[in-house]
């Protein structure tokens, strides 16, 4: 075969075992209908020591500093920092920066619930210091379709009748998981743009930012043609060095664990407000800061049909929620006819099959990723088969908000059915 590489590549989505493990996963900021993980738990506002806050007043600051972003205007966004921390100061222009490559289509800054006084800031700023927790709510030009958010950790004291920013890091550990880790959160990036791609690097890395945004690209051709239902294609791919942007975590499974190549991050509604989380709005892509310079089509295929799928529902089982993406990411391989997932096929097969007794459900995918991914590709490929993939991505549609009861009205196969034809499936 003229690409030897690709006929390992429909091993469940660049996966190996053990401790060499790779795989693409979708992630959810969150469980569904429950609060977000944050640590509200003591750090409500302030009852041992009362600091007399007029909340408005820095809801005006915070309003300025959100205007200053979507004007440009750099004196204005710093006007509210502490001019005697060098450190601050850089590290709020250098947010700035970052901001103001992004491009936001809406952008708002204002105060949640207060923490209690944090005793090293206290004793470094005083006994008015006062720190909150801070939304950011904005939506990203031709990627959000609604506004998302996520929360930072800042704190204020009063000087000369106005109210100035004196910290912006010394609160993290109250805030939600994703709290002042998003990508411009960092150090500066490059934000590359190619149709409704955007690709986010570090700036020393701009070339790294051109090769995910072509790959990312055919992606998404890829995804589109067996993905039967309208989608933009929009999304937005961060490829930095750092470990931690978006709270991503880079094992999964249990003993020895997985790498994870990738990570689809779904958003919701009403994120980091201690409320239950609302409907999907979007997704983000996170690529594995060790593998982003070995990212290829084939793992953004996967990622991509999640994306393509997040705001349809929450109730998609995971067999075919990961299913689905391997269908699309194995289809895409083998629409090149030099490429093959034959000896993945192969696999599924011999070893996978027999050992199939019900869809796989999260246990399975914890404890036997290989066997969890493989299986469930195998499912979603029997199901298109009898259905076709009008029907498939219908049928999506509706688990997505309804589960597995739509399955017997939707295929006229029970799930115990589904699980012996899948088995008898030669493919």
């Amino acid at each position: 075969m003229n690409h030897p590489k690709r006929l390992l590549a429909g091993v469940a989505a660049l996966a190996l075992t053990a401790s060499g493990a790779v795989v693409a996963v979708r992630a959810w900021n969150g469980e569904a209908g429950a609060p977000s993980a944050m640590a509200v738990e003591a750090t409500r506002a302030p009852t041992t020591q009362v600091v007399v806050v007029d909340t408005k007043a820095i809801n005006v600051v915070l309003a300025r500093r959100s205007a200053a972003v979507l004007k440009g205007d750099l004196k204005g966004f710093l006007a509210s920092v502490d001019p005697k921390q060098a450190d601050l100061v850089a590290r709020e222009r250098l947010l700035f920066v970052n901001l103001r490559k992004f491009g936001f289509s809406s952008l708002q800054y204002f105060t949640a619930d207060a923490f209690r006084p944090v005793p090293n800031l206290v004793a470094k700023f005083g006994p008015t210091t006062y720190s909150t927790r801070v939304m950011m709510r904005y939506q990203l030009t031709g990627l959000d379709p609604r506004p998302v958010q996520t929360d930072l950790g800042y704190s204020f004291v009063r000087r000369a009748g106005a109210w100035v920013l004196v910290d912006d890091t010394g609160t993290d550990e109250f805030l939600s998981s994703d709290g002042h880790r998003q990508p411009w959160d960092f150090q500066e990036v490059q934000v590359v743009r190619r149709g409704p791609v955007v690709v986010v690097v570090d700036k020393r890395e701009a070339s790294l930012g051109t090769k995910v945004a072509q790959v990312a690209e055919k992606a998404v051709k890829s995804v589109r043609k067996h993905w039967k239902r309208p989608w933009n294609g929009a999304v937005l791919v961060v490829a930095m060095p750092q470990d931690r942007v978006m709270s991503t975590i880079w094992t999964t499974g249990t003993g020895d664990g997985w790498t994870i190549a990738a990570k689809a991050v779904t958003l919701f509604e009403g994120e980091q407000l201690g409320k239950p989380i609302g409907r999907p709005i979007g997704s983000r892509i996170v690529v594995n800061p060790a593998l982003r310079k070995r990212l290829d089509k084939d793992l953004l295929v996967h990622e991509m049909t999640h994306v393509a799928t997040s705001t349809l529902g929450i109730a998609t089982p995971i067999w075919m929620v990961e299913g689905l993406a391997e269908y699309v990411r194995c289809r895409s391989i083998e629409d090149d006819p030099h490429w093959t997932v034959d000896p993945y096929r192969k696999r599924v097969k011999t070893a996978y099959l027999p050992k199939l007794t019900a869809l796989p459900d999260t246990t399975v995918f914890d404890t036997n990723a290989d066997r969890a991914y493989g299986t469930s590709w195998w499912i979603v490929e029997y199901l298109a088969h009898n259905l076709g993939e009008k029907k498939l991505a219908t049928l999506y549609t509706e688990m997505a908000q309804h589960g597995d009861s739509v399955l017997k009205k939707d295929t006229g196969q029970t799930p115990a059915q589904i699980v012996a034809g899948a088995k008898k499936f030669k493919g």
